[in-house]
């Protein structure tokens, strides 16, 4: 259980100490005392209590090297401040179908009271995949240990989380500590994503290569071309000198052809 102090807080310097008196012949200093950001002792955490139906004797000392610090008591029945334990033992049981899930846990650990009945329980499942400010599930309440969740979607994840307070028997009725989370179901499949994104990037990457290696074998070949070698007028041959000495001999057969016959004769 815990105390916090009241009485003291616009006061500087206080020291205080808590000592708990059970049965009257039973007297336990504070094992673990509560601290403010200056360093104040403002409440005490008992551990290891054994809580029975008699009030128990609480009473708080205060010094100060500024003034005088009056003292504190009050008999106090523990089990309204105690902080209950979570419960124990939370399975989640997903079979798949119409029947979603069934979440089993066990009540928590106390030293006086063993009946289930005892004890009412706030389960909260949240969607794991869901932005916080997009969260509206309320968390729901039931006094037995067992809870069946229908909206149970095997394609998300949940978050599960259960806590318990007393009802109707010598328990506290503040809400306890949180169990840790525990998370089921399958969630999305990101997989098949993952491989046609690759698929595609590997595509267009081999795409691109072979246009940036196509570009630059093109401009390697214009870079490399072959160099036009002068030419050579005194041992090479061209197509035009060909053509003009073709020219010249028909023009030197033509006059040949032209030109008139002489007889020649001897006279006797």
């Amino acid at each position: 259980g815990s105390l916090n102090s009241h009485s003291t807080h616009h006061i500087a310097h206080v020291y205080l100490k808590y000592f708990a008196v059970y049965r009257y012949d039973d007297v336990k200093e504070c094992e673990l005392y509560i601290k403010d950001e200056n360093g104040r002792n403002t409440g005490c955490r008992f551990q290891n209590v054994r809580i029975e139906t008699e009030k128990a004797y609480f009473l708080v000392n205060g010094s100060s090297k500024d003034s005088l610090i009056q003292f504190y008591d009050e008999y106090i029945e523990l089990y309204k401040i105690e902080i209950l334990t979570p419960p124990l033992n939370v399975t989640v049981n997903c079979t798949g179908d119409s029947a979603g899930c069934i979440i089993t846990w066990q009540a928590p650990l106390t030293s006086h009271v063993e009946k289930i009945k005892c004890f009412q329980y706030e389960i909260s499942i949240q969607n794991k995949d869901e932005p916080k400010e997009e969260k509206k599930d309320l968390p729901v309440r039931v006094r037995n240990n067992r809870y069946e969740f229908q909206n149970y979607n095997e394609e998300k994840k949940y978050i599960l989380k259960t806590r318990a307070r007393g009802k109707n028997c010598l328990v506290s009725s503040t809400w306890g500590e949180w169990s840790e989370p525990i998370e089921f179901g399958q969630g999305k499949d990101h997989f098949p994503s993952v491989i046609l994104f690759l698929i595609a990037l590997g595509t267009i990457s081999v795409t691109l290569l072979q246009y940036c290696l196509f570009k630059r074998y093109c401009n390697f070949k214009s870079i490399f071309s072959p160099i036009p070698q002068p030419r050579d007028k005194f041992n090479a041959s061209t197509d035009e000198d060909i053509q003009v000495s073709f020219l010249l001999n028909s023009k030197l057969l033509t006059i040949n052809h032209n030109r008139p016959k002489t007889r020649t004769g001897i006279q006797r």
